[in-house]
C-alpha cells in the first residue's frame, strides 16, 4: 500500500519546451516542481534504465557500483532484522535488495508515480510518498537510513534533510547516500567531449531551473560543494566515516545522461557519504 501523507499534485503540462536557466528556488518551488517533473517522467525513467537498476539490486550510481559488492551499508549478513529507511527510492528496488537480506526496509519518495512502479514489480514493504525534508516517522525508528541519488540533488535545503535523517535514526546508524560529484557542477552535462570543459564555477551555488514560459519551475537541481556537504552532515550530529568516489569500471559502456565512460576515465562522477549518527 502506497502511504499518501499529503494529496498528490499533476504534473503540470506545458505546450513548449521548457526553458534552461539559473536563479534562485526554494524548497517549496522545488517541491512543486520535482514532484510535478518525477511524476510526468517516472515511465520513461523506469523504461530506460529498468534494466540497469534491475528490480531488486542496489546500485549507488550510473558507475554500477553495487552494494552487493561495496557493503557500504555493513556485511549484508548483518542486516537482517535492522529497519532501514530508503529515501528518494523511486520504484523501491533497494529496498529490494535490503528485504531479500532480511532487512525491513521503508521506501519513501516524493514522486507518487515512482512509487506506483515500485507497486507494480512487488515487495513486501511499505510503500510512502513524503517530502525528504519532512519525514513523516517518529524519532528513532530506524538503524539503518540510506539514499541512492535520490531527494539530495532536487532539495533546496539538504542542511533539514539531514537533520530529519538523524532524527529518525537510532544512535549508532549509518546514513550513505550518494549524489552527482559536486565537482561535476562545473562541467557541461554531456557526455562526450564537449563535457569535458569546466564552463562554471564549482562555486556557483546557483540552482539549475527549467522553467515554462510562465516563468514557472518544472526542473530544479541544487548543488553543494564537498565542503557543504560535509559541514551539513557534522551539523546535524553524524560522524563521516568514508568518502567514496567510484571509478568508471570497464565492463560499463553505457552512457546515462552526462555520464559516460569518456568522462568517467577521467572525471569522478559519483559521491558517496558514509555517515554514522552520534
Amino acid at each position: 500500500m502506497i502511504q499518501a501523507p499529503s494529496p498528490m499534485e499533476e504534473p503540470e503540462e506545458t505546450e513548449e519546451e521548457p526553458e534552461a536557466t539559473r536563479r534562485s528556488a526554494d524548497n517549496t518551488e522545488s517541491i512543486r516542481a520535482n514532484r510535478g517533473w518525477w511524476d510526468g517522467n517516472a515511465d520513461e525513467y523506469q523504461v530506460e534504465h529498468g534494466d540497469f537498476l534491475g528490480d531488486d539490486r542496489f546500485v549507488w550510481g550510473p558507475e554500477g557500483l553495487d552494494e552487493e559488492d561495496a557493503r557500504l551499508l555493513g556485511p549484508a549478513d548483518g542486516l537482517k532484522g535492522l529497519s532501514v529507511l530508503e529515501i528518494g527510492a523511486g520504484a523501491a528496488q533497494c529496498s529490494r535488495w535490503l528485504a531479500a537480506r532480511g532487512a525491513r526496509p521503508v521506501a519513501l519518495d516524493l514522486s507518487y508515480r515512482q512509487l506506483q512502479h515500485g507497486r507494480r514489480i512487488g515487495g513486501d514493504f511499505p510503500l510512502v510518498q513524503a517530502d525528504a525534508s519532512a519525514l513523516p516517522f517518529a524519532d528513532a525508528s530506524f538503524d539503518l537510513a540510506c539514499s541512492a541519488y535520490g531527494a539530495l540533488p532536487f532539495i533546496a535545503d539538504t542542511a533539514k534533510v539531514m537533520r530529519e535523517v538523524r532524527r529518525v535514526l537510532r544512535p549508532g546508524g549509518r546514513w550513505v547516500f550518494s549524489v552527482t560529484h559536486p565537482v561535476r557542477w562545473a562541467f557541461p552535462d554531456e557526455p562526450g567531449p564537449e563535457g569535458l570543459t569546466a564552463a562554471t564555477s564549482y562555486f556557483d551555488r546557483t540552482p539549475y531551473v527549467e522553467q515554462d514560459e510562465a516563468g514557472r519551475a518544472v526542473y530544479v537541481e541544487h548543488h553543494r560543494t564537498l565542503g557543504d556537504r560535509i559541514r551539513e552532515i557534522a551539523a546535524a550530529g553524524f560522524r563521516l566515516v568514508d568518502l567514496v568516489e567510484p571509478e568508471w569500471p570497464d565492463w560499463n559502456r553505457q552512457e546515462w545522461g552526462g555520464w559516460s565512460p569518456l568522462r568517467g576515465a577521467l572525471l569522478p562522477g559519483t559521491a558517496i557519504f558514509v555517515c554514522v549518527a552520534g
